[in-house]
Parts: C-alpha cells; sequence; structure tokens
C-alpha cells in the first residue's frame, strides 16, 4: 500500500532506490550510478524535512524547489540505467512512475504556495 503522506512517499522511495541500487552491478559503471541515484533520493526526502520546518511560505518554496532539482536529478539517473538496462527492469519502471508521480506532487505544492 502506497503511503500518501509526501514525506512518508520521498521516506519510502528512497528506502526503494537503496534496495535496487543493490541489484545494479557492481562494476565502475554500475557503483557510479548507484551513487547518484541514492544521494539525489536521500537528498529529496532530508530536503523535504527541511521546508517542513520553515517559517516563511518563501523559504517553504525554496526547500520544495530543492527538493524538485533532486528527483529530477534521479529521475534522469534512472533513465540512463534504463537506456543501458542495468538493474532490475521491474524494479527500474516502477521507481521512474515513482519518481515521476513526485515530481507532480511537489510541483503542484510549489503552485499551491504561490498562490496563496
Amino acid at each position: 500500500m502506497k503511503p500518501y503522506n509526501y514525506e512518508d512517499r520521498l521516506v519510502a522511495y528512497a528506502g526503494e532506490c537503496i534496495l535496487f541500487t543493490q541489484s545494479l552491478p557492481n562494476d565502475q559503471i554500475g557503483q557510479y550510478y548507484a551513487d547518484q541515484i541514492l544521494r539525489s533520493a536521500g537528498s529529496a526526502a532530508l530536503h523535504y524535512g527541511e521546508a517542513q520546518g520553515t517559517n516563511t511560505k518563501r523559504d517553504f518554496i525554496h526547500k520544495v524547489v530543492n527538493v524538485l532539482k533532486e528527483l529530477k536529478e534521479n529521475r534522469t539517473a534512472h533513465k540512463i540505467v534504463a537506456y543501458v538496462s542495468y538493474g532490475d527492469e521491474e524494479k527500474r519502471k516502477a521507481l521512474l512512475r515513482e519518481v515521476q508521480a513526485l515530481i507532480k506532487i511537489g510541483n503542484t505544492m510549489v503552485l499551491n504556495a504561490k498562490n496563496t
């Protein structure tokens, strides 16, 4: 069952990325992209934690934009890994779908915050 809370989804996504990267080949390319995927997924979750502690709408928007930057980096890394068929294909596709959903949610949060 997928969590509905954005923070919980980001945490679950980062955890699933950890599990996915364990299926990548243990070569220079696999290690490089595993590191990219791990760092950007974890950073997205951590940046959102910071966003929840902001005092102003402007600061909140800035922090959520940082979340989006990390998620977009993560999405691109997944696309590269998919291009070379690294890792479990089903898991890779599921993670790509989830990161795209997380980006859409984050974009909506920023738009809503700007319009209030």
